[in-house]
């Protein structure tokens, strides 16, 4: 048993939210009663403020993103579990702008209804809402189940996308519009070879054998559909490759390529799965136009990774190489000038 070094109670997102404003306090706010935070700056052009949020244990996921360039505010819920809508409301009060405010939804049950909730009584106070569903998990992806595909990895291309596309001064519509192409252009497939360490007991929330691999793992902690004996690294990343881009709708040769880490995994393992990645990519004929490699969206520390591939048109191009400024975001400037 290996205990998280969590404070002691029961709740150990508090602390964590006052910790992270501490450590990025130039560029986030904090506000506590509801939990939100707040990005302090925003691009001028900005007309519709933008903001997400869901379930603690997916650091940097949301709040790693406030900043100019993509979100304007956030909601944070305890682990694995959706904001209340008071955090919502609260959080989408202070990011609207003229033009209103556009919520970045990862398709789960509790986030659908409480951000709904949210944004019926935004619309009763006068403030416009749209939401743009992120719906990108291909394991799944089932016509035996209602709530369709889970929202995962692509939610950070989504929020970096759109947030350059907020930049410009584009309103609701068009970003509601875009929001979802963005996210329809997208899929993610995610494996898990350790299941996340419980904040509670520090045992494993689900075993697993050696030589096995979860194939299709979510962001919740959730076992996946099915347990697979674990093949070489190269036949797994072809497997996935082959899944996914047999899963995105047809478009573009170019692509965003997301190589995301579920919490317990090196870079030195992201980044030799980059290169296989992309070197597959080019046996196909296709390009990574654009791309991340790192931790985004974990699930704690489960010992895993998502591949997500995001269809490039020509036209997004210019959104995803824009500057980001957010605690997280690997693109600054100073970069991009």
């Amino acid at each position: 048993m290996a205990l998280p070094f969590h404070p002691a109670g029961d709740d150990p997102v508090p602390a964590a939210l006052r910790g992270f404003a501490r450590a990025h306090a130039d560029l986030v706010e904090l506000h506590e009663k509801p939990a939100h935070l707040v990005a302090r700056h925003r691009n001028p052009g900005r007309r519709v403020g933008l903001v997400s949020g869901g379930g603690s244990g997916h650091e940097p996921l949301h709040a790693g993103f406030l900043g100019r360039g993509m979100l304007d505010a956030v909601a944070p819920g305890k682990v694995f579990a959706s904001p209340h809508n008071k955090q919502v409301l609260e959080a989408s009060r202070r990011a609207a702008g003229p033009g209103g405010v556009i919520h970045v939804v990862k398709n789960y049950t509790g986030d659908r209804i409480n951000f709904g909730i949210a944004a019926e009584r935004l619309r009763l106070e006068g403030i416009e809402v749209r939401r743009v569903l992120v719906d990108d998990d291909l394991a799944t992806e089932s016509d035996e189940t209602a709530t369709g595909r889970r929202g995962t990895g692509a939610t950070v291309v989504v929020e970096k996308l759109l947030g350059a596309a907020a930049d410009t001064g584009l309103g609701l519509d068009e970003l509601a519009d875009l929001g979802g192409r963005f996210a329809a252009a997208s899929r993610s497939l995610a494996v898990a070879s350790r299941a996340q360490t419980s904040p509670h007991t520090g045992e494993p929330s689900f075993p697993l054998e050696d030589g096995e691999l979860e194939f299709g793992v979510g962001i919740h902690g959730e076992r996946a559909q099915k347990t697979v004996t674990r093949p070489p690294l190269e036949d797994l990343v072809e497997d996935m490759l082959d899944r996914v881009l047999a899963g995105l709708p047809d478009g573009p040769d170019d692509l965003i390529v997301t190589v995301n880490g579920l919490g317990g995994t090196t870079l030195l393992e992201l980044y030799a799965i980059n290169d296989l990645v992309g070197a597959g990519l080019e046996r196909r004929g296709l390009t990574a136009a654009g791309g991340l490699v790192g931790t985004f969206v974990p699930a704690l520390d489960m010992a895993g990774f998502s591949l997500t591939l995001t269809r490039l048109e020509p036209s997004w191009l210019h959104w995803w190489s824009a500057p980001a400024v957010t605690p997280a975001f690997p693109r600054t400037p100073e970069e991009t000038a």
